[in-house]
């Protein structure tokens, strides 16, 4: 039965491009995608149900090797007709009158369309649980978020050496790869050379002596 190579991810994350990558390179090894919370991800991984995850930082785990990758840009999520939706943009100041909902962010989207509160989500994250009766606007001065790839540093197999050279972008000629194809090409049959026999010789008669 051929291994399987799993990832958790965050709302948000789209792993699909690396998906790919992985699909083509390694058609041997099915990459299981399965979404998930931020602690059941690291619940995963520590359980080693994951062999790597998709998350957004910090995480303070000392048993987990963590590389960033990306930065996100965070935006408030308003209900549809708030003032806010005739700019393009807002500050944190901006937002001092508000009432700013500290609640998990699928449940704060149902209470912004409630028009209970506004709140602060990255980007990503907004646009996965968008919908008609809320709108998204950029906070310039707030902090990014960082998305990250996170593996137990004692269960850095071949496989996740894989996929750490796709998600760094990494070729599939790089030295770096290590897991050898399931069914490597047969080796090639050179044609048989042919033997050129050499032209024979031409006779010329003896010419008489005069």
């Amino acid at each position: 039965m051929p291994e399987r190579f799993v990832v958790a991810f965050v709302v948000g994350v789209t792993p699909g491009k690396w998906a790919r990558v992985w699909g083509e390179r390694l058609p041997q090894h099915p990459l299981d995608l399965r979404p998930m919370s931020a602690s059941e991800a690291l619940a995963s991984l520590d359980s080693g149900a994951s062999d790597a995850a998709l998350l957004r930082l910090p995480v303070s785990n000392e048993r987990l090797s963590v590389i960033p990758l990306y930065e996100e840009q965070p935006v408030v999520v308003v209900p549809k007709g708030h003032v806010i939706e005739s700019v393009d943009s807002v500050v944190l100041g901006d937002l001092a009158a508000e009432n700013l909902l500290d609640a998990e962010w699928a449940a704060a989207v149902e209470l912004i369309a409630a028009n209970v509160g506004v709140a602060v989500m990255p980007q990503s994250v907004a646009r996965a649980y968008s919908r008609r009766d809320v709108l998204a606007r950029p906070v310039t001065d707030a902090p990014t978020s960082r998305i990250a790839l996170a593996w137990l540093t004692d269960n850095q197999t071949p496989l996740v050496d894989e996929f750490i050279g796709i998600v760094r972008g990494r070729t599939a000629n790089s030295s770096r790869g290590s897991v050898p194809d399931a069914t490597p090409d047969p080796p090639r049959k050179l044609p048989a050379r042919k033997v050129v026999k050499p032209a024979p010789r031409i006779k010329f008669p003896n010419k008489k002596k005069r």
